[in-house]
């Protein structure tokens, strides 16, 4: 194998492969990235660490066709360190050395053979389908960071998706915070799908589609996998097996309290009155006559208050909340005004929009005196 591709471009990709190379593994292979030529204008780049595997397609000049599988955090130190110019990798099938020059700059490094790296799957010719992809990079930006990343809960680890004609729904729970969220999407999927895909797996492919300003994204299961493609990019993840909580039984039929808010000025001083919430401290929210009063306290440290006016009358409440937590609701929250609905101090809260299409239930932090 020899191919030549201008630096900035063959180092993006590089880049990106190294998001699913092997770091910790005993199996030498996995800590490589495949190049293999496709035809006399492309090379593919492949990285897997079992878990989530990674197919990228990069235009090059090829001018003798082969593969190999080249240590993946060294030839991306390399090429990094390289001047700018056109980087050549001649592959030496023979030595299993490739060498890698630009301008006067030469390295040779030790390769392993193609034929030891693991056989990545392709979409399926039957069952895939397609659906647009910015609503589902919406989808996942807004519900995958409630997912647990306690490992010793898997499915938690996992976001449910649901996938039908024309919407897309995701669920993800850590057991302190619940996130939903139903999407309208135009999909040529013929009957329903449910899976559970690992959190790390989707905000991946949301971030290569969001680089790439992906239109569409292709999805096939099959196998105990989903497979996502778009231009130039083929993710393979593993599913999560085992059954997702019942979301729909965590969600209260009725709230005492309710109130709707500026989601920028909210997000604001929640920002801000965080500061004051240190060595897990909770964010206080007191709802009063005309006025939301955020506070927090840690001892040896300080306080801070601010309050907003809200269009609120009855009896006054205080909740306390983790305020990570509450500040990811707030965020996730992709309207004006945002809807903050309580019971009691020792109960749920739930934030959503003018709609139920996105739903953030967090569970409260007991107070002090």
């Amino acid at each position: 194998m020899r191919i030549s591709c201008p630096k900035d471009l063959i180092l993006d990709k590089l880049q990106t492969s190294l998001k699913t190379v092997a770091t910790k593994t005993t199996v030498p292979v996995l800590s490589g990235i495949r190049m293999e030529t496709k035809g006399k204008d492309t090379v593919e780049l492949a990285s897997t660490d079992m878990e989530l595997s990674l197919r990228l397609s990069l235009n090059v000049v090829v001018e003798r066709e082969g593969a190999a599988v080249l240590p993946g955090r060294l030839v991306t130190d390399i090429v990094r360190s390289m001047p700018v110019g056109d980087v050549k990798i001649d592959f030496n099938e023979k030595e299993q050395m490739a060498e890698i020059t630009c301008s006067s700059a030469d390295f040779k490094i030790n390769c392993l053979s193609a034929d030891d790296f693991p056989r990545l799957p392709s979409m399926p010719a039957e069952g895939a389908f397609e659906l647009e992809a910015g609503p589902m990079i919406e989808t996942v930006n807004t519900v995958a960071r409630a997912a647990s990343r306690d490992e010793t809960r898997p499915v938690l680890t996992g976001v449910l998706v649901k996938f039908s004609q024309d919407k897309i729904k995701m669920v993800a729970t850590d057991s302190y915070r619940l996130s939903v969220r139903e999407t309208e999407v135009k999909s040529t999927v013929t009957e329903k799908k449910e899976v559970i895909v690992p959190r790390a797996s989707l905000e991946e492919l949301a971030r290569l589609c969001g680089a790439g300003d992906a239109e569409k994204v292709s999805v096939g299961v099959a196998e105990g996998q989903i497979i996502f493609g778009t231009t130039g990019i083929l993710l393979t993840s593993r599913l999560i097996e085992g059954k997702f909580p019942n979301y729909q039984q965590l969600l209260p039929d009725e709230f005492k309290y309710e109130v709707e808010i500026d989601r920028e000025e909210l997000m604001e001083v929640v920002r801000r009155v965080g500061l004051m919430a240190q060595k897990n401290a909770p964010l206080r929210l007191r709802l009063e006559e005309g006025k939301l009063v955020v506070s927090a306290l840690t001892p040896q440290v300080g306080e801070a208050q601010e309050s907003l006016p809200v269009p609120f009358k009855g009896e006054e409440m205080e909740i306390g909340f983790n305020p990570e937590f509450l500040r990811d609701g707030v965020e996730s929250v992709g309207e004006e005004k945002v809807v903050l609905r309580l019971i009691s101090p020792l109960r749920p809260g739930l934030l959503k929009g003018s709609s139920d299409a996105f739903l953030y239930l967090i569970m409260p932090v007991r107070l002090s005196s």
